[in-house]
């Protein structure tokens, strides 16, 4: 039988997951914050719960699982705290914490997992996380993410000056979100931290001129001021370990699939 899985947070990537977990034979609770979206987790076959961390309500129902995965864009450190408690109160083995390439500063190089962390909230979450006792925790640390109605294109306004113009690109689509999920619960790789982010990095200048020319858009303009700032998320730890190969490597030849 398979290990049931509860997801806090069924936003953008946890709908999707979800789906995709349930299609696999995975039983799976959802979370969401608002009452109005309970029925269409019901239809997509989510067992749902309406959870608000700013909430300190009883959550056992909902942590009565074998895999807790974290997926909400929520920085209150006390309320992750009061959650860590509940969770170790619970039945729940093992955790996946979504995090973001963010909790790196800019080198101009390249960053590694083993790379100096930024003192940021998120990174202080993940450290919350990643040392409960009797649980084994991933954190997988995303790229800027896109897919779905998340288009690069759109990333910015009109009036927009983009900044750092020659630094580079470091995206993650949708689809090798959920599939590289899928592929560590399917290989019971634990107690890692993973970055993930397509093979390719062009530059800003180039790679936002092009996705803003798609969507039609007047060409963007940039802050030539200033020296750009940049990192190169590396993830070849990931491909390594999951043997992972990305659906979508190369972000310059990416087409959205339909």
């Amino acid at each position: 039988m398979k290990p049931s899985i509860s997801i806090l947070g069924c936003g953008w990537l946890g709908i999707p997951l979800s789906t995709t977990l349930l299609k696999a034979g995975y039983p799976v609770k959802g979370s969401t914050t608002s009452p109005a979206k309970l029925k269409e987790l019901t239809k997509l076959g989510l067992h749902p719960y309406v959870i608000d961390l700013h909430n300190r309500k009883d959550r056992n129902h909902f942590l009565n699982a074998d895999i807790l995965i974290i997926a909400v864009p929520h920085k209150n450190i006390d309320n992750f705290k009061f959650l860590r408690t509940q969770i170790k109160n619970s039945q729940i083995n093992r955790l996946i914490f979504i995090s973001s390439t963010s909790v790196y500063p800019n080198t101009n190089g390249e960053v590694t997992e083993k790379s100096q962390t930024l003192p940021t909230p998120l990174a202080n979450i993940e450290s919350i996380f990643s040392n409960i006792s009797g649980i084994q925790t991933t954190i997988i640390r995303f790229a800027g993410l896109f897919g779905g109605d998340r288009k690069p294109g759109l990333f910015f306004r009109d009036d927009s000056l983009i900044k750092n113009p020659d630094g580079f690109i470091n995206l993650i689509h949708l689809d090798d979100c959920i599939q590289i999920i899928k592929t560590l619960i399917e290989k019971n790789i634990w107690n890692q931290v993973f970055n993930a982010c397509a093979d390719t990095h062009p530059s800003r200048r180039e790679y936002y001129t092009q996705e803003m020319q798609k969507e039609g858009r007047k060409p963007p303009v940039f802050d030539n001021t200033k020296a750009s700032e940049y990192k190169i998320v590396s993830n070849d730890k990931l491909k390594k370990h999951l043997n992972y190969q990305f659906k979508h490597p190369d972000l310059t030849h990416f087409i959205e699939p339909k």
